[in-house]
């Protein structure tokens, strides 16, 4: 575990060689992993002793990034002998703006939904909660993210982090848990919009036009999913600016009418503190969702800590503008503080446009939080089979380098749980969400106690005690969250809970009957919880569409 990681000289070292030493004679080509690609590095290094030198990689100083994936310590180098990474260089290209609006709308997507939280509890606890939570809730946890998103750059995110502190049995528990809470909270997407469209059409608002109507917004939004990453990081771009702008308005119009005595209007005796906190929660988590797609980021060891201090920020204003302009310009009247009401302040502020625009930015922000989920959600699978937890089928993409089977089953999952309420679909999801993150707070902690000496392109600036203190008011805050849902809630994700735990002992015996094809990718890093060796080839894959 704490021995030195022994260095290699990377396969592109041996494809842009200078000239120079172009004077020995050529070695014939060879497959990335295979023993004449070992033999092609030892022979290089032995004609060009001072070019391997060279190039032989060391180990990252704090705060810079890494060049190279070398994984952990006592593993194999970060790089199955000698390999390239998993995925192709010419795929990762989600820059430092996308990967912002993809966490924008991975975690808010503007203050639609927040109008609860006013209802339940008043203005001040409403503002209150959208200072106080971000500190306990949502700082800790993308610090978290960035510290293991960085030290585990691929696709499978927080199930790699867990399956390296857990083993391979937790890492799959994750992954199925927070796979499923993705694809119930994306449930509610087209749902809402649909709600906010169905004013001006009232056919949407059940029946079969509402189903066809879900069908093909599914269909349509999980087509920008299929076409890659970058036009869905574009998509977010313009997304969530058409999103912002009508609130940024209507904070300017609120000023003259601003009394901030209506900030402090609270009644403790009149709290419905379940729906104040999921309100608070299903705002102000999700940060760790990103994960699923760094493999696919473009220098993940600086763009991902960046994207996310950028998002956190995005984030909270995106929240506190629009409640502070709301409460402040209106006279107070919580029944009217649920889902949608800051449309009809848009209205009472500045008129009928400014309402027509609300909705519409309402409407097209569940667009881009779907596309931003499905992504995570799809890639996450993808990950999780070039893990060897899922079949190989899953580690298929597209000619367009999308999970292509990942987003059709996350897709799938969609259209299944699209029939539910928005209450049962927000506590629901908080809830498996809970028991997924208490995975990841153990094992951010198990690693840096037991692989401290792991390459960390960024690491929070905390000793482990400091750590451990960090998620004291986060861990307090899912026992309330748990300790308030309803039966009915527990019970169901509960249940879902248990159908993963045996999943993965199933998916064991159909690996061995050898009913479907498991294979670990040899360009990973070898970070020791393989649950079995890697596969020797994967010719035999089909070409993927």
């Amino acid at each position: 575990m704490g021995d030195t990681a022994r260095s290699e000289v990377p396969l592109a070292v041996l494809q842009d060689r200078p000239a120079s030493t172009a004077t020995s004679p050529a070695p014939p080509p060879a497959e990335p992993g295979s023993e004449a690609g070992r033999q092609l590095k030892e022979l290089v290094q032995i004609q060009n002793p001072a070019s391997a030198a060279a190039s032989t990689p060391t180990a990252p100083t704090m705060g810079e990034c890494s060049t190279e994936y070398r994984g952990l310590p006592g593993g194999n180098n970060g790089v199955a002998d000698g390999a390239a990474m998993a995925t192709p260089a010419s795929l990762r290209k989600v820059s430092i703006v996308p990967l912002v609006f993809l966490i924008f709308y991975e975690v808010s997507g503007g203050p639609f939904g927040i109008e609860d939280s006013v209802g339940a509890a008043g203005p001040l606890l409403a503002i209150a909660g959208f200072l106080v939570l971000p500190i306990i809730w949502s700082i800790p946890e993308a610090l978290i993210t960035a510290e293991l998103g960085t030290m585990f750059p691929e696709n499978g995110g927080y199930v790699v982090w867990v399956a390296s502190a857990l083993g391979p049995y937790w890492g799959f528990q994750q992954g199925w848990m927070k796979w499923l809470s993705g694809v119930i909270d994306n449930a509610l997407y087209p749902v809402l919009f649909l709600d906010y469209l169905k004013s001006a059409v009232p056919a949407l608002g059940g029946g079969l036009p509402r189903a066809f109507a879900v069908l093909g917004l599914t269909a349509v939004l999980t087509l920008l999913n299929y076409r890659g990453l970058t036009v869905v990081g574009w998509v977010a771009i313009c997304l969530g600016v058409f999103s912002v702008l009508p609130f940024f308005v209507m904070g300017l119009i609120s000023l003259p009418k601003l009394r901030p005595a209506r900030w402090l209007v609270v009644d403790l005796h009149n709290v419905d503190w379940n729906l104040y906190l999921n309100t608070l929660f299903w705002n102000l988590n999700y940060w760790d969702s990103i994960s699923t797609l760094s493999g696919e980021v473009d220098n993940p060891g600086k763009t991902l800590p960046k994207a996310l201090f950028y998002a956190v920020i995005f984030v909270v204003v995106g929240y506190l503008y629009p409640l502070l302009a709301g409460t402040g310009a209106v006279p107070l009247d919580r029944s009217n503080w649920s889902d949608g009401y800051f449309a009809d302040l848009a209205k009472l502020l500045g008129g009928a446009w400014l309402m027509w625009w609300v909705q519409a930015a309402a409407a097209l922000s569940n667009m881009g939080m779907f596309v931003a989920e499905m992504s995570s959600d799809s890639y996450q699978l993808l990950g999780m089979a070039e893990r060897g937890m899922l079949p190989a089928f899953f580690a298929r993409r597209s000619r367009h380098g999308t999970p292509l089977v990942g987003i059709l089953f996350s897709a799938s999952g969609v259209l299944l749980l699209s029939s539910m309420s928005f209450q049962e679909i927000v506590a629901a999801e908080n809830f498996l969400y809970c028991f997924g993150m208490l995975l990841e707070f153990t094992a951010f902690v198990l690693l840096r106690v037991r692989r401290p000496d792991a390459p960390r392109p960024y690491r929070v600036p905390l000793g482990t005690a400091g750590c451990v203190a960090m998620l004291v008011p986060p861990t307090a805050l899912i026992v309330v969250v748990l300790a308030l849902s309803t039966l009915k809630v527990a019970l169901v994700s509960l249940g879902a809970v248990a159908v993963g735990l045996v999943l993965q002992p199933l998916l064991g015996i159909v690996e061995k009957k050898g009913w479907l094809r498991f294979a670990v990718n040899e360009d990973l890093p070898d970070i020791g919880v393989g649950h079995h060796a890697p596969a020797a080839a994967a010719d035999d894959e089909p070409p993927a569409p």
